[in-house]
């Protein structure tokens, strides 16, 4: 007797039907393996050995994300950047800035432009040297477009090994205070670079008792300090394949302090806790999220337990920004002591950190972050994310949140009407 077929698929009525192949689940079956020179099959999905061994400096994966992109031109509301460099002390030893010279990498009628289409009130620079140095910084900038600009002092390193260092530097602020100065600003020099004979001997700590002066003459002129501890956390472990910021490393060399010669990232946080606590009447402002930002318990609970502590997101916004939903609360519980800074640095002296790199695109990058719930975008103007390779997302605060994030918070720390 004749089987019974389907007429569609040719089987037999009672016959099982044959398991399809699915080519987005599974490979195909195994096919017979190609003549000679025919080549590999075609569906398969691994990567040939050559392609596996590509170097990681090549690798520039683009995103099939279609998500939206908010352009945000201008801020919601005026800002004030406390955090920029658009001078610096020329003279260096061991990394110890010294001496009066300084370095000027920009001017107000470059400025000033750039300051109008970006809704920026006012400019920060902290690094506006000492003495005669300082006094060049405050007339080229405050003093050539008043309320725009307010420079800062940093500390006479310079004098550091005199045997009455603690006096000398205590008169240099006062000094400083009279020329105009609206702070002070520590570089990461105390801790990681500062040592007993400026670039010889032992490294100096945070605490070291010798600076309680200047920080209370700080306290006493009305000076908030501006103070940079430590790093991220990643330059404080080995530069190997673990490591999240590598290829940064590996780039900047210097920045690492992996190893027995320098003290651990928890050991100089410490010691800068130990200052806050010994000086209640100062006014701290921890640069970069205080070098916590990838641990926002730790950087919350130095806020809860010192009132005298404000922080900045300078240079920080690739970090708070893969953790949106946790950065957002941290927005919202200490809304009142976040300050908005962009650590910019003008070109071509930027150009080597371009999360960093004074333009209408940092601060475009910033407003979005901040002001948009954008998914999964680019924290820098550069082709390669420059400190991880990751993307961010945007925090979407609202208008009571962006005025003081962006300028109450500032203005009321520094004087500004």
């Amino acid at each position: 007797m004749d089987d019974e077929r389907d007429e569609d698929t040719g089987r037999a009525a009672d016959e099982a039907p044959r398991p399809r192949f699915c080519g987005c689940c599974a490979p195909p079956p195994r096919a017979a393996a190609p003549a000679s020179g025919q080549g590999k099959n075609l569906l398969a999905t691994a990567p040939d050995a050559g392609k596996l061994a590509m170097p990681l400096a090549e690798f520039a994966p683009r995103s099939m994300l279609r998500v939206p992109a908010t352009r945000v031109e201008r801020p919601r509301f005026p800002v004030i950047d406390v955090h920029t460099h658009l001078s610096w002390m020329r003279d260096v030893r061991g990394a110890v800035p010294v001496g009066e010279a300084m370095t000027f990498f920009t001017d107000p009628a470059q400025l000033l432009p750039l300051m109008e289409r970006k809704g920026i009130r006012a400019m920060v620079n902290l690094t506006g040297g000492v003495g005669r140095g300082l006094e060049e910084t405050i007339a080229r900038f405050d003093r050539a477009a008043p309320g725009r600009f307010l420079s800062m002092t940093e500390p006479s390193f310079g004098l550091f090994a005199e045997p009455d260092y603690p006096r000398l530097q205590a008169e240099a602020i006062e000094r400083a205070r009279r020329a105009g100065a609206c702070g002070l600003k520590l570089l990461k020099t105390l801790g990681l670079y500062l040592r007993e004979g400026i670039d010889q001997g032992a490294l100096v700590g945070v605490d070291d008792a010798r600076f309680d002066p200047m920080w209370e003459t700080c306290a006493a002129l009305g000076m908030p300090v501006f103070i940079h501890t430590a790093d991220p956390l990643a330059f404080f472990r080995p530069t190997d394949r673990h490591n999240e910021r590598y290829e940064e490393l590996a780039h900047h060399p210097d920045w690492s302090f992996y190893g027995p010669e320098f003290p651990g990232h928890a050991e100089l946080i410490a010691a800068r806790d130990r200052v806050i606590a010994r000086h209640p009447r100062t006014t701290f402002v921890l640069m970069h999220v205080g070098s916590q930002a990838e641990d926002l318990d730790a950087i919350e609970a130095c806020l809860a337990r010192f009132p005298n502590v404000q922080v900045d997101i300078s240079a920080r916004i690739a970090e708070l920004g893969r953790q949106p939903r946790r950065s957002r609360r941290f927005f919202e519980r200490f809304q009142d002591r976040i300050l908005f800074g962009t650590d910019a640095v003008p070109p071509p002296w930027g150009e080597d950190v371009p999360q960093q790199l004074l333009g209408d695109a940092l601060y475009e990058i910033y407003y979005r972050f901040l002001e948009t719930e954008d998914e999964y975008f680019d924290y820098a103007p550069a082709a390669t994310p420059p400190q991880g390779r990751w993307s961010i997302y945007g925090l979407g605060l609202p208008d009571a949140i962006l005025r003081r994030v962006y300028h109450d918070n500032a203005a009321r720390l520094l004087g500004i009407a």
